[in-house]
């Protein structure tokens, strides 16, 4: 599977993946200390909708632009607030002519004290990022594999935040190195939040990969999804799902609220579904 993200950029899997990290940054800013994000597969920031790339699919017609669009219900409104200002905040008269990748959403997220580490291997566009963010003492960014990252980098000095991981899945065996590196991570951070996003497009690899999550040992493993029609040989990519380590404890329920919402605005056909589910709990006192 390809998935060059300036071709899908606001597309349904965007939103989806967008906001669960608006939040997740909004349950660390519930505390005065500091924390940092770091975004492992950062692009290049914004992506222009009526550039080339996003003109040639139209995909965010279907996924930003309908939400937008849409009357939505308060609760499920008030939780999406946060990415949606991170959204308008990119566009101005009305006009949604850009979208913000995780690096801008995060950025128009985090206060005084917080700080992002945006990673990103491909040269021009570890450039373009450095050149939206010069001069914004906040964000570092680094040109690196992402997949480095999470053992060079980790724990942050904050002691406080999230790791982003959303690879391009350009090349086979993206489930494989998304195990490898959270049990590396976790190992130096235990006490990290960690999000992983994934395509769900062949089914049976979505399946093996969640039980290969469950059976890592890693406690608080929490997989939410997202999919906008049923499965078929021919679907193509149906939905994403965000695997996070160390969930907030909010995180769930917020989820219940804003998941059958983003579901209802973007189906596109019938068999469109959602939800959480807990891959592994808590440890209990003494069970190590």
């Amino acid at each position: 599977m390809n998935y060059r993200h300036a071709f899908h950029a606001g597309n349904f899997a965007d939103v989806f993946k967008h906001a669960v990290l608006a939040r997740l940054v909004e349950y660390l800013k519930r505390k005065d200390g500091a924390f940092r994000v770091i975004d492992t597969h950062a692009g290049i920031g914004i992506y222009d909708l009526h550039a080339s790339e996003a003109s040639r699919t139209g995909e965010w017609q279907d996924g930003i632009a309908r939400l937008l669009q849409t009357k939505l219900p308060a609760p499920a409104e008030a939780l999406l607030s946060p990415y949606l200002s991170a959204v308008r905040a990119v566009n101005s008269g009305g006009d949604t002519r850009f979208y913000p990748g995780s690096p801008r959403v995060t950025r128009e997220l985090l206060r005084k004290q917080d700080r992002q580490s945006l990673i990103e291997l491909h040269p021009q566009d570890a450039e373009t990022l450095a050149h939206r963010f010069a001069g914004d003492h906040q964000t570092r960014v680094i040109a690196l594999d992402g997949w480095l990252a999470l053992g060079a980098h980790l724990p942050p000095k904050e002691k406080r935040g999230l790791v982003l991981v959303d690879p391009p899945f350009e090349q086979p065996g993206e489930f494989d190195r998304m195990l490898g590196g959270l049990q590396a991570a976790h190992k130096r951070w235990p006490g990290g939040i960690y999000a992983f996003w994934y395509p769900i497009k062949d089914i049976s690899a979505v399946e093996a990969y969640r039980a290969s999550l469950a059976a890592l040992g890693i406690p608080k493993i929490l997989d939410t999804w997202l999919t906008v029609r049923a499965a078929s040989a021919e679907a193509g990519l149906i939905g994403s799902g965000m695997v996070i380590v160390n969930p907030p404890f909010t995180l769930r329920d917020e989820l219940t609220t804003i998941l059958p919402a983003l579901q209802h605005v973007l189906a596109q056909e019938r068999g469109a579904a959602s939800g959480t589910r807990w891959l592994a709990a808590e440890r209990s006192p003494g069970s190590d």
